[in-house]
């Protein structure tokens, strides 16, 4: 068992670490790519009561594409860095970012020895659609660290073509040249939003739209995830923009384009 860390299971199919054993669920069989649940968790030893940190992991892997379950884990690990200089470079396993996360730990203790609190982090993916040969992974962290005044999400779209085998952007699904209407249509969606959420001219002024690239191409429409402080204050979490079908004729390629309208 790796220093400093106790109670660390990983389950999987086929991977051996840390004592790990069969994850309880079950792989998906129909049509199109297999995947199968991988379960971490990992406590830290020797910190004082209700101090001591934890990571846990809820993923996934492709048991037929191994490129693509060394993908999901690598954004996964990216997302469990937060928001930073970018210096530091992410961990390549779950037990590397682990180790990694209780150092970072005992050094907030130290800073803020007072207060009664635990750093931790969650690193989450689940399947959030699927449909005409697209499988579409969220990707979602958590991280809090001792001190900090509120923990951190984020969040992130992993859209495989289950056709390609492969992970697929905007700049794939958008027909070439139309970048600007989809912008034209983020926008039209965008002053939807705050219509909805009855924002005043001072919310508008401070929080423009800014660009993103992390979209879902569901069966009615696409949709557009910001994280926290992009585009609204954190208490608002992570807005969603929503485009309906109708709007992206004509701009996305029909193959990443749903069949049924709606808004």
């Amino acid at each position: 068992m790796a220093r400093g860390l106790r109670h660390a299971v990983l389950l999987s199919v086929g991977w051996v670490a840390l004592g790990g054993c069969q994850a309880p669920g079950a792989s998906y069989d129909g049509v199109g790519i297999a995947y199968e649940p991988v379960e971490a968790s990992f406590t830290e030893s020797g910190c004082p009561p209700s101090r001591c940190a934890t990571v846990t992991v809820s993923a996934l892997r492709f048991p037929d594409f191994p490129a693509l379950s060394e993908r999901l884990r690598g954004e996964l690990l990216a997302m469990g860095m937060g928001i930073g200089t970018g210096e530091q470079a992410p961990a390549e396993s779950w037990e590397g970012y682990a180790r990694d996360f209780m150092a970072q730990a005992q050094a907030s203790r130290r800073l803020v020895p007072a207060l009664n609190a635990a750093s931790q982090a969650r690193l989450e993916a689940s399947v959030y659609a699927r449909h005409d040969d697209l499988l579409i992974v969220e990707l979602d962290g958590y991280v809090y660290h001792t001190g900090q005044a509120h923990g951190l999400p984020l969040t992130s779209f992993m859209v495989i073509d289950e056709r390609l085998g492969r992970v697929v952007d905007v700049d794939d699904m958008l027909i070439d040249g139309r970048e600007g209407a989809f912008q034209e249509a983020l926008t039209r969606a965008h002053r939807r939003w705050l219509k909805r959420i009855d924002a005043d001219a001072a919310f508008i002024e401070n929080w423009p739209l800014s660009g993103t690239r992390n979209v879902a191409p569901l069966e009615t429409g696409w949709v557009v995830r910001y994280n926290v402080y992009e585009i609204a204050p954190y208490a608002a979490g992570q807005p969603e923009l929503r485009i309906p079908n109708d709007e992206l004729a004509g701009i996305v390629e029909p193959r990443y384009l749903g069949s049924r309208t709606g808004r």
